[in-house]
Parts: C-alpha cells; structure tokens; sequence
C-alpha cells in the first residue's frame, strides 16, 4: 500500500540528506589554518610545460601517473591548468624518481624553510691531508700507505 512504497523513498531521501549533512562538515579548513607537509618534502619552483612533463628547479623533470597538485586552499588543481605559470611548491618523489604530489604554497609558507634541490645534504670532512700525487714515477716506499 501507499506507506508501505514511500517508505524505501523516505528512507533514501534521509540518506542522502546526511550525505549532504556531512559533506559540508567535511569543509574546507580556515584559511589561517596552516598546512602541514610531509617531512621528506622538497621546496622547488615548478613550471608545467607539456603535461606530465615539467621543469623542476629549471631542470627537465616529470609528474608521476596520478600525480597530486593542491593550490593555496588545498584544493586538487589539474598540472594543463598550470601551464607555463612558474610556481613554488614542496614536492615529494615516488620510487620511480617522479614528482608525485605538489603543494603550490603561498607567501608566508614559501618563507619558510625547506630542503631544496641544490641543497648540500651530506659533506664529508675527514680533516686528513691530501694524498700526494702520483706520476706513475713516485716510488713504491713513498706511495701513501693506508693503515688496516
């Protein structure tokens, strides 16, 4: 009877207005709210020439498959609208060596410091005297000895 067809109707209307209840709570943060990277995150300027091919730090490079990009308000942001437009972001690589996720950034979170492409990660000093070179005449009893 009639109560018995409206009740699948008002039981699906209910769903999707919690749906809709809840995708409004899933809102977009306040702006002021700052955004946290992923510690392994680079700092590079980006500029998208021919997707997926981009230039990272003026260095040919290239998005990954399913590469992410978020603007300012993190939202998803597809790399053919960015084209030829120079950006800063933090970046982070997949195991193929490819930019896989992009955050462009905004003033105050490109003041910030970050690790970047033409950073020095690692340098070696073992504070030991350069060896002295060899000619090819250089006697065997003067060739630097290397203790075991």
């Amino acid at each position: 009877t009639l109560p018995a067809l409206l009740a699948p109707l008002l039981i699906a209307t209910l769903g999707l207005l919690q749906a809709v209840a809840h995708a409004q709570t899933d809102a977009p943060t306040d702006p002021a709210a700052k955004r946290r990277f992923p510690t392994a995150s680079l700092r590079g300027e980006m500029v998208v020439t021919a997707p997926p091919e981009i230039l990272m730090d003026d260095r040919p490079d290239r998005l990954s498959p399913g590469a992410r990009i978020r603007d300012t308000e993190n939202r998803m942001v597809v790399s053919g609208a960015l084209a030829n437009r120079r950006v800063v972001v933090n970046y982070v690589r997949d195991h193929m060596g490819q930019v896989s996720e992009a955050w462009i950034l905004t003033p105050e979170e490109a003041r910030e410091r970050r690790r970047g492409l033409f950073d020095i990660i690692t340098n070696y000093n073992t504070n030991s005297t350069p060896a002295h070179p060899d000619d090819g005449k250089t006697p065997y009893d003067q060739l630097p000895a290397y203790g075991k």
